[in-house]
């Protein structure tokens, strides 16, 4: 997940550093992430035992930086219970259904999504 270093969990590619040093095309105010992220970069902070104003600081930077999609708006939710008979990860059927009903490129490492390996989604919509 690239959102894992604003915790300060390392990530083999921190696509957010690239953004801010202009190694991309990309811009800050281009990204958009599912509501999810944030619960996912809760849950594996938790996981890993990080400090809790990381956590926290991290989050907040998510919600003032990046457009956040609720999950649980009704194209997302119908979206994803289409995709979801061909993922079984139901988070991952979430954060594909985001890009797809808003109409947006997605970047992942997931490689039930990406087919094996980390790549950006195109979306043709």
């Amino acid at each position: 997940m690239y959102f894992l270093p604003l915790a300060q969990i390392a990530v083999d590619v921190d696509l957010l550093a690239a953004v801010a040093k202009r190694r991309t095309d990309l811009k800050i105010e281009d990204i958009s992430l599912s509501l999810i992220s944030i619960f996912e970069l809760q849950t594996k902070s938790a996981k890993l035992k990080i400090p809790a104003k990381s956590t926290i600081r991290a989050v907040d930077a998510m919600l003032s930086a990046f457009r956040v999609v609720p999950f649980y708006e009704a194209g997302v939710v119908e979206t994803a219970q289409k995709i979801r008979r061909t993922i079984s990860d139901y988070v991952d059927c979430i954060i594909l259904a985001t890009a797809v009903v808003t109409k947006e490129d997605l970047v992942t490492e997931d490689s039930i999504v990406s087919g094996g390996k980390r790549s950006c989604l195109k979306n043709s919509a």
